[in-house]
Protein backbone atom coordinates (compact mmCIF):
# COMPACT_ATOMS: atom_id res chain seq x y z
CA UNK A 1 0.00 0.00 0.00
CA UNK A 2 1.13 3.53 -0.62
CA UNK A 3 3.11 2.95 -3.82
CA UNK A 4 3.14 6.01 -6.07
CA UNK A 5 4.23 6.32 -9.69
CA UNK A 6 3.69 10.07 -9.84
CA UNK A 7 7.00 10.59 -11.67
CA UNK A 8 6.42 7.70 -14.08
CA UNK A 9 7.79 8.51 -17.54
CA UNK A 10 5.63 6.68 -20.09
CA UNK A 11 6.45 5.94 -23.70
CA UNK A 12 4.44 8.19 -26.05
CA UNK A 13 2.61 5.15 -27.47
CA UNK A 14 2.16 3.44 -24.07
CA UNK A 15 -1.57 2.77 -24.58
CA UNK A 16 -1.60 2.33 -28.37
CA UNK A 17 -4.61 0.29 -29.59
CA UNK A 18 -6.06 -0.09 -26.08
CA UNK A 19 -9.75 0.50 -25.42
CA UNK A 20 -10.25 2.04 -21.97
CA UNK A 21 -13.45 3.24 -20.32
CA UNK A 22 -13.26 6.06 -17.77
CA UNK A 23 -16.26 6.84 -15.56
CA UNK A 24 -16.80 10.37 -14.28
CA UNK A 25 -14.89 11.53 -17.35
CA UNK A 26 -16.57 14.95 -17.57
CA UNK A 27 -14.68 16.63 -14.73
CA UNK A 28 -11.60 16.76 -12.57
CA UNK A 29 -9.40 13.69 -12.35
CA UNK A 30 -11.49 11.62 -14.78
CA UNK A 31 -11.20 14.30 -17.44
CA UNK A 32 -7.43 14.74 -16.99
CA UNK A 33 -6.78 10.99 -17.01
CA UNK A 34 -8.98 10.40 -20.07
CA UNK A 35 -7.17 13.17 -21.95
CA UNK A 36 -3.77 11.76 -20.96
CA UNK A 37 -4.76 8.21 -21.94
CA UNK A 38 -5.91 9.44 -25.35
CA UNK A 39 -2.63 11.34 -25.79
CA UNK A 40 -0.80 8.04 -25.23
CA UNK A 41 -2.75 6.28 -27.96
CA UNK A 42 -5.80 4.80 -26.25
CA UNK A 43 -9.33 4.82 -27.61
CA UNK A 44 -11.29 6.16 -24.65
CA UNK A 45 -14.93 5.52 -23.82
CA UNK A 46 -16.01 8.63 -21.90
CA UNK A 47 -18.76 7.80 -19.42
CA UNK A 48 -20.41 10.50 -17.35
CA UNK A 49 -23.73 12.15 -16.61
CA UNK A 50 -23.24 15.48 -18.41
CA UNK A 51 -23.45 15.14 -22.20
CA UNK A 52 -22.18 18.72 -22.59
CA UNK A 53 -19.00 18.04 -20.60
CA UNK A 54 -18.37 14.76 -22.41
CA UNK A 55 -18.84 16.43 -25.79
CA UNK A 56 -16.38 19.22 -24.95
CA UNK A 57 -13.79 16.62 -23.91
CA UNK A 58 -14.52 14.64 -27.08
CA UNK A 59 -13.82 17.79 -29.11
CA UNK A 60 -10.55 18.42 -27.23
CA UNK A 61 -9.32 14.87 -27.86
CA UNK A 62 -10.32 15.01 -31.55
CA UNK A 63 -8.72 18.44 -32.05
CA UNK A 64 -5.45 17.13 -30.60
CA UNK A 65 -5.40 14.37 -33.23
CA UNK A 66 -5.76 11.49 -30.76
CA UNK A 67 -7.88 8.37 -31.42
CA UNK A 68 -11.59 9.19 -31.68
CA UNK A 69 -13.22 8.55 -28.30
CA UNK A 70 -16.66 7.14 -27.61
CA UNK A 71 -19.26 8.92 -25.48
CA UNK A 72 -21.63 7.13 -23.12
CA UNK A 73 -23.90 9.36 -21.03
CA UNK A 74 -25.04 7.58 -17.85
CA UNK A 75 -26.22 8.67 -14.43
CA UNK A 76 -25.01 6.02 -12.00
CA UNK A 77 -27.56 7.06 -9.38
CA UNK A 78 -30.51 6.10 -11.56
CA UNK A 79 -29.00 3.25 -13.62
CA UNK A 80 -30.31 -0.28 -13.18
CA UNK A 81 -29.02 -3.72 -14.19
CA UNK A 82 -30.51 -3.48 -17.70
CA UNK A 83 -28.62 -0.21 -18.28
CA UNK A 84 -25.30 -1.86 -17.40
CA UNK A 85 -26.02 -4.89 -19.56
CA UNK A 86 -26.85 -2.55 -22.45
CA UNK A 87 -23.59 -0.66 -21.83
CA UNK A 88 -21.63 -3.92 -22.01
CA UNK A 89 -23.48 -4.94 -25.18
CA UNK A 90 -22.70 -1.61 -26.86
CA UNK A 91 -19.03 -1.92 -25.91
CA UNK A 92 -18.97 -5.47 -27.29
CA UNK A 93 -20.55 -4.34 -30.57
CA UNK A 94 -18.24 -1.35 -31.02
CA UNK A 95 -14.93 -2.65 -29.70
CA UNK A 96 -15.22 -6.40 -29.02
CA UNK A 97 -13.32 -6.11 -25.72
CA UNK A 98 -12.16 -3.73 -22.98
CA UNK A 99 -8.48 -3.33 -22.16
CA UNK A 100 -9.14 -1.08 -19.21
CA UNK A 101 -11.84 0.25 -16.90
CA UNK A 102 -11.24 3.11 -14.49
CA UNK A 103 -13.94 3.52 -11.85
CA UNK A 104 -13.43 7.21 -11.17
CA UNK A 105 -17.01 8.49 -10.68
CA UNK A 106 -18.06 9.12 -7.10
CA UNK A 107 -20.05 11.42 -4.84
CA UNK A 108 -19.09 12.97 -1.51
CA UNK A 109 -22.43 13.05 0.30
CA UNK A 110 -22.92 15.04 3.50
CA UNK A 111 -20.12 15.56 6.02
CA UNK A 112 -21.82 14.75 9.31
CA UNK A 113 -21.50 12.46 12.34
CA UNK A 114 -22.83 8.91 12.00
CA UNK A 115 -25.42 9.66 14.68
CA UNK A 116 -26.96 12.35 12.48
CA UNK A 117 -26.30 10.89 9.05
CA UNK A 118 -29.37 10.88 6.77
CA UNK A 119 -30.32 7.34 5.69
CA UNK A 120 -31.33 8.34 2.17
CA UNK A 121 -28.06 10.17 1.61
CA UNK A 122 -26.22 7.12 2.95
CA UNK A 123 -27.97 4.90 0.39
CA UNK A 124 -27.15 7.32 -2.46
CA UNK A 125 -23.44 7.49 -1.63
CA UNK A 126 -23.15 3.72 -1.17
CA UNK A 127 -25.03 3.18 -4.43
CA UNK A 128 -22.88 5.45 -6.61
CA UNK A 129 -19.52 4.74 -4.95
CA UNK A 130 -19.93 0.99 -4.44
CA UNK A 131 -22.98 -0.83 -5.77
CA UNK A 132 -22.95 0.76 -9.23
CA UNK A 133 -19.25 -0.12 -9.55
CA UNK A 134 -19.93 -3.73 -8.61
CA UNK A 135 -22.75 -4.02 -11.17
CA UNK A 136 -20.75 -2.28 -13.92
CA UNK A 137 -17.72 -4.47 -13.21
CA UNK A 138 -19.85 -7.61 -13.31
CA UNK A 139 -21.39 -6.57 -16.64
CA UNK A 140 -18.01 -5.66 -18.16
CA UNK A 141 -15.93 -8.52 -16.75
CA UNK A 142 -16.38 -10.78 -19.81
CA UNK A 143 -15.11 -7.91 -22.03
CA UNK A 144 -12.07 -7.34 -19.80
CA UNK A 145 -11.28 -11.06 -19.87
CA UNK A 146 -11.32 -10.95 -23.69
CA UNK A 147 -8.33 -8.60 -23.62
CA UNK A 148 -4.77 -9.92 -23.74
CA UNK A 149 -3.75 -7.42 -21.05
CA UNK A 150 -6.56 -5.74 -19.11
CA UNK A 151 -6.45 -3.37 -16.15
CA UNK A 152 -9.32 -2.61 -13.77
CA UNK A 153 -8.76 0.24 -11.32
CA UNK A 154 -10.99 1.43 -8.48
CA UNK A 155 -10.70 4.88 -6.91
CA UNK A 156 -10.09 4.91 -3.19
CA UNK A 157 -9.34 7.68 -0.68
CA UNK A 158 -7.20 8.34 2.37
CA UNK A 159 -10.41 8.01 4.43
CA UNK A 160 -11.02 4.63 2.80
CA UNK A 161 -7.81 3.33 4.38
CA UNK A 162 -8.09 5.02 7.77
CA UNK A 163 -11.50 6.21 8.88
CA UNK A 164 -11.94 9.81 9.96
CA UNK A 165 -14.71 11.61 11.81
CA UNK A 166 -17.59 13.07 9.78
CA UNK A 167 -16.68 11.34 6.52
CA UNK A 168 -19.66 8.99 6.90
CA UNK A 169 -20.81 6.98 3.92
CA UNK A 170 -18.02 8.32 1.69
CA UNK A 171 -15.31 6.79 3.89
CA UNK A 172 -17.26 3.56 4.38
CA UNK A 173 -17.90 3.24 0.62
CA UNK A 174 -14.17 3.63 -0.04
CA UNK A 175 -13.25 0.97 2.53
CA UNK A 176 -15.75 -1.29 0.77
CA UNK A 177 -14.23 -0.40 -2.61
CA UNK A 178 -10.82 -1.58 -1.36
CA UNK A 179 -12.52 -4.82 -0.28
CA UNK A 180 -14.18 -5.29 -3.66
CA UNK A 181 -10.82 -4.70 -5.36
CA UNK A 182 -9.06 -7.26 -3.15
CA UNK A 183 -11.74 -9.94 -3.58
CA UNK A 184 -11.80 -9.53 -7.36
CA UNK A 185 -8.00 -9.44 -7.60
CA UNK A 186 -7.83 -12.70 -5.64
CA UNK A 187 -10.49 -14.32 -7.84
CA UNK A 188 -8.81 -13.35 -11.11
CA UNK A 189 -5.16 -13.64 -10.09
CA UNK A 190 -4.56 -16.91 -11.92
CA UNK A 191 -6.18 -15.73 -15.16
CA UNK A 192 -3.05 -13.74 -15.96
CA UNK A 193 -4.64 -11.29 -18.36
CA UNK A 194 -6.51 -9.10 -15.83
CA UNK A 195 -5.06 -7.04 -12.99
CA UNK A 196 -7.22 -5.29 -10.40
CA UNK A 197 -5.88 -2.44 -8.25
CA UNK A 198 -6.93 0.77 -6.50
CA UNK A 199 -5.64 4.35 -6.55
CA UNK A 200 -6.03 6.97 -3.84
CA UNK A 201 -5.68 10.27 -5.78
CA UNK A 202 -4.83 12.24 -2.62
CA UNK A 203 -5.54 15.94 -2.10
CA UNK A 204 -6.08 17.28 -5.63
CA UNK A 205 -7.55 20.52 -7.01
CA UNK A 206 -11.06 19.29 -7.81
CA UNK A 207 -14.63 20.41 -7.12
CA UNK A 208 -15.13 17.49 -4.73
CA UNK A 209 -12.07 18.50 -2.72
CA UNK A 210 -13.29 22.11 -2.58
CA UNK A 211 -16.68 20.92 -1.29
CA UNK A 212 -14.99 18.83 1.41
CA UNK A 213 -12.49 21.53 2.42
CA UNK A 214 -14.05 24.91 1.62
CA UNK A 215 -11.46 26.84 3.65
CA UNK A 216 -8.44 25.35 1.92
CA UNK A 217 -6.15 27.25 -0.45
CA UNK A 218 -6.68 25.17 -3.60
CA UNK A 219 -3.80 26.85 -5.42
CA UNK A 220 -1.38 24.91 -3.18
CA UNK A 221 -2.79 21.55 -4.29
CA UNK A 222 -1.59 19.56 -7.31
CA UNK A 223 -3.90 19.65 -10.32
CA UNK A 224 -5.45 16.47 -11.75
CA UNK A 225 -2.92 16.74 -14.61
CA UNK A 226 -0.08 16.53 -12.05
CA UNK A 227 -1.10 13.08 -10.78
CA UNK A 228 -1.75 11.07 -13.95
CA UNK A 229 1.54 9.11 -13.73
CA UNK A 230 0.23 6.32 -11.51
CA UNK A 231 -2.86 5.94 -13.73
CA UNK A 232 -0.69 5.63 -16.86
CA UNK A 233 1.52 3.04 -15.16
CA UNK A 234 -1.42 0.88 -14.03
CA UNK A 235 -3.12 0.93 -17.44
CA UNK A 236 0.05 0.32 -19.45
CA UNK A 237 1.91 -2.95 -20.09
CA UNK A 238 4.61 -2.35 -17.46
CA UNK A 239 2.17 -3.07 -14.63
CA UNK A 240 1.25 -6.48 -16.02
CA UNK A 241 1.10 -9.07 -13.24
CA UNK A 242 0.64 -6.48 -10.48
CA UNK A 243 -2.75 -7.10 -8.87
CA UNK A 244 -4.50 -6.58 -5.57
CA UNK A 245 -2.41 -3.51 -4.69
CA UNK A 246 -3.47 -0.17 -3.22
CA UNK A 247 -1.64 2.74 -4.84
CA UNK A 248 -1.34 6.41 -3.95
CA UNK A 249 -1.21 8.87 -6.85
CA UNK A 250 0.93 11.25 -4.80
Amino acid sequence: MGNSMRNYDPAPDLLQDRVIMVTGAGDGIGRAVARSFAAHGATIVLLGKSVKKLESLYDEIEAAGHPTPGIYPMNLLGANLEDYLELAQRLEENYGRLDGLLHNAGILGPRSPIGQYDEEEWQKVMHVNLTSQFVMTKACLPLLLKSDDASLVFTSSGVGRKGRAYWGAYAVSKFATEGLMQVLADETENQGNLRVNSINPGATRTKMRAAAYPGEDASKLPTPEDIVGTYLFLFGPESRGITGKAYDAQ
